[in-house]
Formats: structure tokens, sequence, C-alpha cells
């Protein structure tokens, strides 16, 4: 306003002093919603807030913290990877998604990530250490494919059983595991047991179109048309 003392500045200056007013007070409630565990109400006061204030990354961090609450990764990775970008080295970004990522079973968008927070901090103790649990895993699953492309079905069984101790805390690495083995089993002509393992699949996973259709090729093993 010293610069420039026209009305229409005066009204703009004192419009975004409002403005400004307004967002501490919804930044004050939106807080004290994620205190009180109220995720629901703090992600409705965030998105007026970074309606305004589009760069704020450790609002966009609060934010993916209450959508990992609600349930909700996949917004949550989308506001994480912005605050990645608005923030410099933000190590704590990169290891949040690459999390999210594995717990979805998305092993290998998990190490991609994990990798960018290593590039910033080669010395991050809990990047590192997932980072070591990543590679590992992702090594194990990629092994296995290969045996199966080459038709090895005893060693690619051997090998999901390995990935399952490697990561028996995820349900989903197991339910993956037990997948691809009844898809083995029933390549196997090992029928009986292909069938039982599908089963159990498929009552974690009523729709998985790979389950139905190994079991229904080991039905076809057992001449078992109608099922």
């Amino acid at each position: 306003l010293k610069s420039n003392p026209s009305n229409n500045e005066e009204k703009e200056a004192q419009n975004q002093l409002t403005k400004s007013d307004e967002l501490q007070r919804l930044h004050s409630q939106a807080l004290s919603a994620y205190q009180q565990e109220d995720y629901e109400a703090a992600i409705s006061l965030l998105d007026e807030i970074l309606a305004v204030c589009v760069w704020d990354a450790e609002l966009r961090e609060l934010r993916a913290e209450c959508y990992i609450k609600e349930g909700e990764p996949s917004k949550a990775i989308s506001d994480l990877k912005a605050a990645a970008k608005l923030k410099s080295d933000n190590t704590e970004a990169f290891y949040k998604i690459s999390r999210i990522y594995y717990q979805l079973g998305d092993h290998e968008l998990s190490l991609s990530e994990v990798r960018e927070c290593l590039k910033l901090d080669q010395d991050h103790k809990q990047c590192f250490s997932l980072y070591k649990q990543v590679k590992k895993l992702n090594k194990q699953i990629e092994s296995a494919e290969e045996f199966i492309r080459e038709g090895r079905y005893e060693d690619a069984i051997s090998k999901y059983e390995t990935v399952m101790k490697t990561e028996p805390e995820v349900p989903i690495y197991s339910t993956r595991a037990k997948e691809r083995i009844c898809h083995c089993l029933s390549k196997n002509q090992q029928a009986t047991e292909a069938i039982k393992l599908c089963t159990e699949v498929l009552q974690l996973e009523p729709t998985n179109v790979n389950a139905l259709k190994d079991r229904a090729e080991a039905y076809l093993l057992e001449d078992m048309y109608e099922e």
C-alpha cells in the first residue's frame, strides 16, 4: 500500500488480510480435528485451505496422513507426491509413498520410490531398512516368475513359499503367492492340491480371475465338468 496507495489496492489488501485470518482459523480447526481423530472433518477443512494455499507441502502431508487413516491410500500417494516435489530433500514423503505401495502389494513401485529417498540421503535408516526388504522380496518374485516362464513349476512353488516366509506381515503377498502356486500346481497336473489352494485364494478374493481360471483347469483334469 505504501508503494501504491490507491483505493483498489487498499481493498485488495484488506481482502487478502481477511482471507489470511480465515485460513489461519481453518488451519487451527483442521489441526484440532486431526488431534481428535476426526479425519473426515480435517480433510474437508484442509481441502478449503489447499484450494488457496496450493503450494503448501506441510498441509499436503497432513492431508495425506488423514487419507491414510481413512483408508484412502491412493489419495494419500497423490498428496505425498506433490509434497515430495514442493519441498526439496523430502525423504519422509518418498519413504511414506514407498511404504504405502508396499502395503498395497506393489513391490516394484515401492522399490523405485524408496530408491528416490536413498538418492537424497543414502544413510536414511528407515529407507535403507525398507529398501533391503523390498529388494529381497522383489528379487524372489522375479525369480519365481522366471521359473514359471521356463515351465519349472516345482522351483517356482518353492520360490513362492520363500516369498511367504520373507513377508508374513502383509497379507497381500501371501495371497498373491498362493494364487501363483495354485497356477503352478494346475500346470503341473497336481489337480487336487491346485483346487484346494485356489479355493483358499477365492475365499479371500471371490472375483480373482486368475484363481478361477486355474481352478477351472484343475477341475478339468479331474473330469469335474459341472464345477
